[in-house]
């Protein structure tokens, strides 16, 4: 089981802060979530980062180590 958290745009089209899931890889993760959250959620992720003890989860069979906290982060505007 991991730890996900979201923020920003991800967290309102998840509507919840943070929630565990099971997931192994990125595309297990975003699989996952689609499901449990839909369309919305989906279109929000496909603009988003996912990092994973700081290091992005880039390709869907990137690796995700049970216990881990995954951050969904949206882009931000700003400097």
């Amino acid at each position: 089981m991991i730890r996900v958290r979201y923020f920003a745009a991800a967290a309102e089209a998840a509507g919840v802060v943070e929630e565990p899931i099971a997931a192994r890889t990125r595309g297990e993760l975003i699989a996952a979530l689609v499901d449990r959250h839909g369309p919305g959620l989906e279109r929000v992720l496909a603009r988003c980062s996912l990092l994973s003890g700081g290091t992005r989860l880039a390709a869907d069979d990137d690796t995700v180590a049970d216990g881990a906290l995954v951050d969904v982060l949206p882009p931000f505007a700003g400097g």
